[in-house]
């Protein structure tokens, strides 16, 4: 444990800072989860799994979860998938 409090406090906030990056990503993945399982019901579930998996996708870059290249290469993952499936 650091004994200057500016450093205390830094501890402190990136502790914090962790653990909303843990549960963003947390949640990209399951969402991710959730659209694959829409895929195998198929039909609407499938479309509407996808706008809600762009959107999460597009947060998580807001966030700065994710870079904007990952990002791409994510949702283009996703689309081919559900083209894939229809």
């Amino acid at each position: 444990m650091p004994n200057i409090k500016s450093a205390k406090k830094r501890v402190l906030v990136s502790k914090l800072q962790n653990e909303k990056n843990r549960a963003a990503k947390s949640a990209l993945k399951t969402q991710l989860k959730k659209f694959d399982a829409a895929l195998e019901v198929g039909g609407e579930a499938a479309k509407e799994a996808f706008n809600a998996t762009n959107k999460a996708i597009d947060k998580a870059v807001a966030q700065g979860i994710l870079h904007k290249n990952a990002a791409a290469r994510k949702k283009s993952q996703v689309a081919g998938k559900l083209n894939s499936a229809q």
